[in-house]
């Protein structure tokens, strides 16, 4: 099995090594991949010294999996060269997710869908993964109507540079600005560009991902992303009316017996998901689980998830495991 990880410089990238390390994926060769300005970098895998390569060397090893986290032009410059070459390629950039003739995958969800012929597969947006996997088993059973979330999103999530800026801020050094104001002691209502509509990119994801992961189209989300001072994890804020009345009990009961969800949930003991204790974790935590008295069939709650774990590099590794699992590569 031979796997390349492009963009293996950076942050999630490294995340993905860790986490192919940890869940001791089958690897018999893995090439490590990054823009022309890494190559030539030592990286170390399980002990060993891997040294950098560039993308048209990785295309021309012909790797049975690649795993793209090197932004959305780079993926749709270069995954379709490794696709050419019988390469199956994960995309965690938004590049192909919306594409209507690739498949948008959280394994716990849809896996099943994926076959031989997938050779680009999309890689859930982080927030989406986090919200569809805590919603899909509740969607089964009650039917979404209408989800209303706001996000509370970490600085990693915008990459290395939003990381170095608020700890700059936070040591009362002037750096290089990832936002367009200071992110420490402060909250910025903008992740992603702003579109024609007023709403950004990250927003828009929210709405539109979960729908065609879930295959549905007959609910609506509507979402608000927020920027954090938190070094990593997002946090969201869900509220979803669901056409069929709900038990709470039942409700918890499902969700705890979701996989890769954690319910977190005891107001007694002030036992809910923050980000602090979801760091390097690969579960989505829920809790915060309230009927909202205001409207009937309407649940709130709150969702907490590793970013660049679960939200990214777990949900890749993940993927990649089904398809070998299933021999689909």
């Amino acid at each position: 099995m031979k796997v390349a990880i492009v963009g293996s410089t950076g942050m999630v990238g490294e995340v993905m090594l860790k986490v192919l390390a940890e869940r001791n994926f089958p690897i018999t060769k893995l090439l490590l991949v990054a823009s022309a300005r890494s190559v030539g970098k030592k990286l170390t895998y399980k002990g060993v010294t891997h040294t950098v390569i560039g993308l048209t060397d990785a295309v021309a090893s012909k790797p049975d999996i690649a795993i793209f986290s090197a932004g959305g032009a780079t993926s749709l410059e270069w995954a379709p060269k490794f696709a050419e070459v019988g390469t199956t390629v994960i995309d965690n950039s938004s590049a192909w997710r919306m594409d209507p003739s690739k498949k948008l995958v959280v394994p716990e969800i849809n896996a099943t869908k994926l076959t031989a012929k997938d050779k680009i597969i999309a890689n859930p947006n982080c927030s989406t993964i986090q919200l569809v996997m805590a919603l899909a088993p509740l969607h089964n059973k009650y039917q979404m109507k209408r989800v209303v979330i706001s996000t509370y999103q970490s600085v990693s999530g915008t990459g290395v540079k939003a990381v170095r800026q608020l700890e700059n801020e936070i040591a009362g050094i002037k750096g290089e600005m990832a936002y367009p104001y200071p992110i420490s002691r402060n909250a910025l209502p903008h992740c992603d560009v702003f579109l024609e509509n007023g709403y950004t990119k990250e927003e828009m994801k929210l709405a539109r991902e979960p729908q065609k992961i879930l295959d549905d189209r007959t609910f609506s989300i509507t979402a608000t992303a927020v920027r954090i001072p938190t070094a990593g994890g997002h946090s969201e804020s869900v509220n979803v009316e669901f056409n069929n009345d709900f038990n709470l009990n039942e409700v918890l009961k499902i969700l705890n017996e979701t996989p890769g969800v954690t319910v977190q949930d005891n107001p007694d003991t002030n036992t809910y998901p923050m980000p602090i204790y979801a760091h390097d974790k690969d579960e989505v935590f829920v809790g915060r689980i309230r009927r909202d008295e205001t409207q009937r069939n309407t649940l709130n709650m709150w969702i907490v998830s590793d970013n660049l774990r679960k939200g990214a590099a777990t949900n890749a590794v993940q993927i990649a495991e089904y398809l070998v699992q299933q021999n689909l590569v």
